[in-house]
């Protein structure tokens, strides 16, 4: 009876343990459901470590396109802060999809409508929205390496079979009915397969469990399958029909998974469950045999894994996109055209946090002009990364946007390379030569819009000058529309048939310098450099004679040569 009442007590003990764990997953459930509803847009939160970051763009580089942005344009824009500044996403799956829409600019305005249709949906429908949210926060990450890395690891592991495991449990069986035929021999042979089990299991475990992590993601891809509840928007009909295809080729993967997948496998956890499963493991190669039979499902089954991947990182990576419209105070949807143009109205940078809005319309190629510190790169970012935001989120910080839909490149912040050898010139004309190489591509009909800043400055101002204006005239007599920023105000004249002149200004008072940041027609009238020296404190003389010098050349076109003797 005391043994009876023991049994019954520890079982109520159990019982109330589970109740209670129910409890608090269903709190922390709803805690983090309010969590999305409340923080929606808000700015993301996440810390990257380099190892981390570095593992995002593996999914980009898997697949390929014909229109991306290459690294120099990524890395002259900082494209890298831009998508964290928007990665509201909380599964890999999905910021590596962000990512990848980043790099890869749509070509046509029919994908980007049926973003827009996804965007709008969950921006729409707030319940469908978190639930998915939540689905894919189940979902989760790979830790420092991409799915991908760990799939393409998978070869590493050769053919695999099961027939080893299976004759040693045929061994085990026949020991245990030797003891009934000769215990004392039985119990030796017994013993023996037990060791023998033992150290095979150990070997091979040590082998398989780096990829474990992989497998698990791909359980857990096949449960948010599952979990998503969206059969009832029709955005994303076509979308839910390939993951339900794809999940289903895949049927007896999830089957005995647990064995393999289980927190507790061989992790000394003291729970009096766990210890007995790995003795069962142990003893007879469950979760070895799983693994195999995994793997085979795995690598016939890549390119499914591969559309649960891409469906479900597309999906995250919209919601993301809506929730980053939602932390805009402006934007607009871009308005396309096959005229060769860009309009915007009010278009600012999405990484300035009080940023200075500027308009632009224009059909030509553009030459901005002005002094130091007064705008001309911001500007020329701004454009570059809005138009790469029209063709890949459909979104544009502006009030309104029209243009062409274009391949996109730039030369901007470029400096020496030191380990290849590379003097900033070099850098420079190869960076250049690249943007020259996409207007003589063949069969490709985008326009080509570019973004120079300081052209050539790497080297002396007469061969500046006159191979500056040879490059820039070539790019804007192309299918290309170039935007340029230069302290040579020669260029200002020498492209005045092929170029837009444009300008940024300052002005001075009481021995400081203000800048307005917004752009003008024409070429820029005013100098600066030298006033800058005065406002930090040059010696006067210095200043004076500077002035002098200057005001002399622009009069007469010649520099005079100093006499240094006058000077001690």
């Amino acid at each position: 009876m005391e043994y009876l009442v023991f049994v019954a007590v520890m079982a109520g003990a159990l019982a109330l343990l589970f109740v209670k764990g129910l409890l608090d997953y269903r709190k922390s459930e709803k805690r983090f459901r309010e969590r999305l509803c409340r923080d929606y847009g808000s700015l993301p939160q996440k810390e990257y470590k380099p190892e981390q970051f570095a593992g995002i763009s593996h999914y980009y580089l898997k697949h390929p396109r014909d229109v991306e942005i290459d690294d120099i344009t990524w890395n002259d824009l900082n494209m890298d802060e831009v998508f964290r500044r928007m990665n509201y996403t909380w599964s890999a799956a999905g910021e590596e999809y962000l990512y990848y829409m980043l790099r890869v600019p749509c070509t046509t305005e029919a994908e980007l409508c049926r973003r827009e249709e996804i965007i709008e949906f969950f921006r729409n429908h707030p319940d469908e929205r978190v639930s998915s949210q939540y689905v894919f926060s189940r979902l989760g990450g790979t830790g420092k390496f991409s799915i991908y890395d760990y799939l393409d690891h998978l070869d590493q592991l050769g053919e695999r079979s099961n027939s080893g495991h299976y004759l040693s449990l045929l061994l085990l069986a026949a020991a245990v009915l030797s003891l009934f035929v000769n215990l004392p021999m039985g119990l030796v042979f017994l013993v023996c397969i037990l060791i023998y089990n033992n150290v095979t299991y150990f070997r091979v475990k040590n082998e398989i469990d780096p990829y474990i992590t992989s497998f698990s993601y791909v359980f857990r891809l096949l449960e948010t399958v599952k979990g998503l509840k969206l059969s009832g928007a029709e955005a994303l009909k076509e979308e839910m029909a390939l993951l339900k295809k794809s999940a289903a080729a895949m049927g007896s993967y999830k089957r005995g998974s647990f064995i393999i997948m289980s927190q507790g496998r061989m992790s000394g956890s003291g729970n009096p469950l766990d210890m007995l499963l790995d003795f069962f493991r142990m003893g007879f190669h469950l979760d070895l045999i799983k693994f195999n039979q995994m793997l085979s499902q795995v690598r016939r089954h890549i390119s499914e894994i591969d559309t649960m991947i891409t469906i479900l990182g597309r999906i995250e990576a919209l919601i993301a996109v809506g929730a980053y419209r939602e932390s805009l105070e402006v934007y607009c949807v871009p308005a396309f055209t096959e005229r060769l143009c860009f309009r915007a109205r009010e278009i600012y940078h999405p990484l300035i946090t009080e940023p200075v809005a500027n308009d632009i319309d224009t059909a030509e190629s553009v030459l901005i002009t002005g002094s130091n510190a007064s705008g001309k790169s911001t500007f020329l970012k701004t454009v570059a990364l809005n138009g790469i935001l029209a063709q890949t989120i459909h979104t544009v910080l502006a009030r309104e946007y029209t243009g062409a839909m274009f391949r996109i490149a730039s030369s901007m912040s470029l400096r020496d390379n030191v380990q290849g050898g590379d003097s900033y010139y070099m850098v420079e004309i190869k960076s250049l030569k690249r943007i020259l190489d996409m207007l003589s591509e063949e069969g490709e009909n985008l326009p080509v819009l570019c973004f120079v800043d300081e052209v050539l400055r790497g080297t002396n101002t007469v061969e500046r000058i006159a191979a500056s204006t040879q490059i820039l005239r070539s790019m804007a007599r192309r299918n290309c529309m170039c935007f340029a920023a230069t302290h040579d105000i020669e260029l200002t004249h020498l492209l005045t048939d092929c170029y837009r002149n444009y300008h940024f200004s300052e002005r001075i008072e009481e021995n400081d310098i203000y800048f307005s940041y917004k752009i003008m027609e024409g070429r820029a009238s005013t100098r600066n450099a030298i006033r800058l020296l005065g406002i930090m404190g040059y010696d006067e003389q210095i200043i004076r004679e500077a002035e002098a010098m200057a005001g002399d050349f622009l009069t007469s076109g010649v520099w005079h040569r100093l006499d240094c003797a006058l000077m001690e």
